[in-house]
């Protein structure tokens, strides 16, 4: 076999040499392995029928295409493996404790609390830090990711454990695994009623991948049906067994809604991680550690809850999270008290980021800002090319099966856009794990925290994406431009809707009955507080109009704050009246619900029968 010649010019040809590239390199960077001339491997990309540019990201199968053709074998480089060379170039060490033996010191124990979905594990965390979450969360689901610390006595010494608050519904298998690599104990949950449940295997698989010691909550002892000697009995069939049964796993039977026994559990968590594990770090070196949780907040921008894994993390210190970076700001821990410093295992919010970094990304403190932009730079660039390498075409869920029969659709794209990276994260998890045949793929083509963009409208037209806002709402002229340009826009506020919704619409079962029309929007001026109804909002109708007795919801940055609000009461002045136009001012009272603030946002709307066809 010849080797590839083009205008007469032989190329250099491989004898089987390995080339390695990361995802969505160009021909350029190809050429550059290979030392050839870049204008030469776009010809003979031509000759193999493909039109590509010599700068132009390219996908993994193109680049396997060319190098078979040049007989040479591609090597992708990994994420993982990416990042860990991009580190060494810039001579840090990601994961290892600095200093030999007498640089370390013991570490509190960081808790992933796992198992099935209403089993009881988010009222568990309500017992151990005395807070309500259930109350806010949408369905009863925790949504999103968070840390906290709190304080037990173990044999009289007072002992720190840290949580990371992982979600608990299936939809979100890919955060509670990363949840377990970055914890040193998982605590497995199990109803004493239900018993072992198809999650709370899929848990205790992740557990026993991640190699952390679990200790078992048999939860619900209050409950008429209750039998935590089943439980353990179950359990033992899945190498669990419990120390009474000449095991060394430790059960403490526990009632999460009475606090029965939260003691007692801390206690276990504590004196298992004495007898499995050796945790200590060097909190003298300069801080690592993990974002567990991110979001854009209004008024202090990109915050991040990470949680410190190694070295003491300061105010002032010039980090790295991601493809984020800036100068520590501020630091709150979980009862949202300022921190001067955060030593190993405890959990922080950080203030001072340029942008919000993915839940999962790693922390590093360097020294100079410049070696973090150019870091967070690269990151992001890597990522960037990764996305162009991806190509698609646009549609709605609606016409979805049509495109697929027709055969104008072989992939769904997707942008997703959430109030939080844990969430966004999960969201794209569960959405590639869907099977639906080999008929379609589903890519996402881009990931973000905040208000859906004109930016990511943008990116939807270019590419025939569907855009998914899961808590949060279009901003600006998005909404105009996204009717303008056809662009199916999709807002959820519980998960795994919008995953039925797009399984239903991949296997052509979608049947909308129902669509969403905006009737106006109101913007906040002033606030007016009566004894008899409560909070009124003083407004300016910004769009539309608004109507009385219909539904609201309440925006505070793009973000949605409240849905299925009524709009029970509409005055002009001193007068009650049934509508307020655009331009005009008035006063709302939306019922019951009083926290609203200036600048918050009231969007009405109807649900209307939508044709189907």
């Amino acid at each position: 076999m010849q080797a590839p010649s083009v205008g007469g010019v032989m190329l250099p040809r491989g004898n089987g040499q390995p080339v390695r590239l990361s995802r969505g390199a160009s021909l350029t960077d190809f050429a550059e392995k290979i030392n050839a001339n870049p204008a030469s491997l776009v010809a003979v990309m031509m000759n193999l029928g493909e039109m590509v540019t010599a700068t132009q990201s390219v996908s993994d199968e193109t680049l396997r295409l060319l190098a078979e053709e040049m007989n040479y074998v591609l090597e992708i480089v990994s994420p993982e493996e990416e990042d860990r060379e991009l580190l060494e170039s810039f001579d840090i060490e990601f994961g290892e404790d600095e200093g030999g033996e007498e640089a370390l010191v013991s570490r509190p124990p960081v808790v992933t609390v796992m198992g099935h979905v209403d089993h009881g594990k988010t009222r568990l965390l309500d017992a151990i830090r005395k807070t309500n979450v259930v109350a806010g969360e949408a369905g009863g689901i925790t949504q999103h990711i968070g840390a906290y610390q709190v304080s037990s006595e173990v044999n009289g010494e007072d002992r720190k454990i840290t949580f990371i608050d992982t979600p608990g519904h299936e939809a979100f298998t890919a955060m509670r695994a990363r949840g377990a690599k970055s914890t040193d104990i998982a605590i497995l949950v199990v109803a004493a009623n239900d018993g072992v449940m198809p999650q709370t295997i899929e848990a205790l698989n992740h557990a026993k991948a991640a190699e952390v010691p679990i200790v078992v909550a048999v939860n619900k002892i209050d409950v008429e049906g209750a039998d935590p000697t089943k439980v353990r009995g179950q359990l033992t069939e899945f190498g669990l067994v419990a120390e009474e049964y000449g095991g060394d796993t430790m059960f403490v039977d526990i009632s999460a809604k009475q606090g029965l026994n939260i003691e007692a559990l801390l206690e276990a968590v504590v004196l298992t991680a004495d007898a499995s594990l050796d945790l200590r770090a060097n909190p003298e070196q300069d801080a690592q550690g993990i974002a567990i949780e991110s979001h854009l907040d209004r008024g202090r921008g990109a915050v991040s809850t990470v949680l410190v894994q190694r070295g003491t993390l300061r105010i002032g210190d010039t980090v790295v999270v991601g493809d984020a970076y800036g100068r520590v700001r501020a630091m709150l821990d979980d009862n949202g008290q300022n921190v001067q410093e955060a030593g190993p295992s405890t959990p922080v919010l950080v203030l001072g980021l340029t942008n919000v970094p993915g839940a999962g990304d790693n922390l590093l403190v360097v020294d100079e800002d410049r070696t973090a932009r150019q870091i967070a730079e690269k990151r992001a660039a890597r990522e960037r090319n990764a996305n162009f390498a991806r190509k698609g075409v646009r549609f709605s869920l609606e016409n979805l099966d049509e495109a697929l029969k027709a055969g104008l659709v072989q992939e769904l794209n997707l942008i997703i856009k959430g109030d939080a990276s844990g969430s966004v994260e999960a969201l794209e998890s569960s959405l590639l794990q869907l099977d639906v045949g080999e008929e379609v793929d589903i890519r996402i083509l881009h990931r973000g925290v905040g208000a859906v963009t004109e930016s990511d409208i943008n990116l939807a037209t270019g590419s025939d994406a569907i855009v998914i806002g899961f808590n949060v709402r279009a901003a600006g002229r998005a909404e105009q431009m996204a009717e303008r340009e056809g662009v199916d826009v999709r807002y959820y506020s519980v998960i795994y809707q919008a995953i039925e919704e797009i399984e239903a619409a991949l296997k052509g079962l979608l049947k909308p009955e129902y669509e969403e029309v905006e009737l106006g929007t109101a913007e906040i001026r002033e606030i007016f507080r009566s004894s008899k109804l409560g909070n009124i909002a003083g407004v300016l109708v910004r769009s539309g109009e608004v109507k009385r007795n219909t539904k609201a919801r309440l925006l505070r940055d793009g973000k949605v704050i409240a849905e299925s609000l009524n709009i029970s009461g509409l005055r002009r002045f001193k007068d009650d009246v049934t509508e307020i136009r655009e331009g005009f001012e008035g006063g709302i009272n939306l019922g019951n619900f009083n926290d609203i603030k200036i600048d918050d946002v009231i969007a009405t709307y109807e649900m209307r029968e939508k044709p189907r066809g």
